[in-house]
């Protein structure tokens, strides 16, 4: 007589845990307890909310990037006795090679993300990656380590997530473009001359999603779509002009990937970051969803636009980086962090993100880095010279 195999359970690590992205990812994992559990969780600061996390899934490791908040966290009674804390940026890299941990959900901002998942790759942890800046800034480098050591990079971002779904058992030779859909943000049908007088508050309403700051602002200037492209002609072994964007206002059809015979296949769901965490933590296997899926029953329309890149130029300056290659990337992913922080700040208008973008870009002479600590270096530089921008034009107000 058969017997049924044991369940696996996937063990998880959750950097980034109190983001939008760790809050759909505890839905996911808190919606299958047969299929996952949750072994280590990381926050920058917020030790409060993690300690409400760490005791509701009974997690033994908690990292707090943020020296001070991780003592604080130690010294306030909340956590369970036992509790390992990891603390500062070797704290992640900790967790990210947690010896239980079978996969590092990465959903840490920015480029922070870089050396613990560098150190989950070198442990031969599963990746789920979350922080698309890291293969902006280093994508060749994390790429190769991914060969290297046998580790799959399983894409969490809606849009990479879904071109993964569409070509997985497609040979790559077959693929003539993928198309990345954007719903173009909260100024997507602002008259142009409106934009001038934009706030941070208009700008964090988003349409569709709820998100962080930094990566809403990005959807309302479409950087997050130029970093999107960039992140799949790396992770998907593409040519830039295969790397195209389009407005899809409904946030629905999440990617669209054209073969060489002209036959498109798409993907389709609401637009809730859960669909795409829970296929990349079960990943190759299905199971119900947390949220209901599409309802056919009801009319359903669908409407795609081509991108003006003179309202948007960040998309503009993001097509001109993957063409220029080397270090481009990594100084365009740098230059749009400063700016928006500013412009969250209210110490640059909006239309100022891409002035400082350009100008930081120019600023620099690109070149190859054959080495991690020179593609740091271009993301230090440009930092700098961001920031510089942007002093000199308070300067002249």
């Amino acid at each position: 007589m058969a017997t049924s195999s044991p369940v696996f359970r996937q063990r998880v690590v959750l950097l980034g845990a109190t983001g939008s992205i760790g809050d759909n990812a505890l839905r996911v994992i808190a919606a299958h307890p047969d299929k996952l559990e949750l072994v280590g969780v990381a926050a920058r600061a917020g030790w409060e909310k993690l300690a409400a996390i760490a005791a509701q899934h009974r997690v033994a490791h908690v990292g707090l990037y943020d020296d001070a908040a991780c003592a604080a966290a130690q010294a306030s009674g909340r956590f369970a006795p036992g509790t390992t804390f990891h603390c500062g940026l070797a704290g992640l890299v900790e967790l990210a090679r947690l010896a239980e941990a079978d996969l590092v959900l990465v959903a840490v901002v920015g480029t922070t993300a870089l050396e613990p998942t560098l150190a989950a790759i070198a442990a031969r942890k599963t990746v789920a990656l979350a922080s698309k800046e890291i293969l902006v800034l280093a994508g060749k480098f994390v790429m190769a380590a991914a060969a290297e050591h046998g580790v799959r990079l399983l894409p969490v971002d809606s849009e990479h997530n879904a071109v993964f779904q569409c070509i997985e058992g497609h040979p790559a030779a077959g693929v003539r473009r993928i198309l990345l859909t954007a719903s173009g943000g909260a100024f997507r049908d602002w008259p142009v001359e409106k934009l001038a007088d934009v706030t941070p508050a208009d700008a964090l309403k988003h349409p569709n999603w709820a998100m962080g700051p930094k990566i809403t602002v990005d959807s309302a200037t479409l950087a997050n779509k130029g970093l999107e492209l960039i992140e799949a002609q790396c992770l998907f072994g593409l040519r830039p002009e295969q790397c195209q964007a389009l407005l899809h206002p409904q946030s629905i059809v999440h990617c669209l990937v054209e073969f060489r015979d002209g036959a498109m296949l798409s993907q389709l769901c609401p637009p809730s970051m859960t669909f795409a965490i829970q296929h990349a933590l079960l990943y190759p296997d299905r199971a119900p969803g947390v949220e209901p899926p599409l309802d056919f029953t009801r009319p359903l329309a669908l409407d795609f636009r081509p991108v003006d890149e003179v309202r948007f130029p960040m998309l503009r300056l993001a097509r001109e980086v993957m063409v220029a290659g080397g270090g481009a990337p990594a100084v365009y992913n740098a230059a749009n962090e400063v700016a928006v922080a500013a412009f969250l700040d209210r110490r640059i208008p909006f239309l100022a993100i891409p002035t400082v973008v350009e100008q930081t870009l120019a600023a620099i002479k690109n070149h190859e880095p054959s080495r991690l600590h020179e593609v740091l270096a271009l993301d230090a530089e440009a930092r700098v010279i961001a920031q510089a921008q942007i002093v000199s034009r308070k300067s002249k107000i």
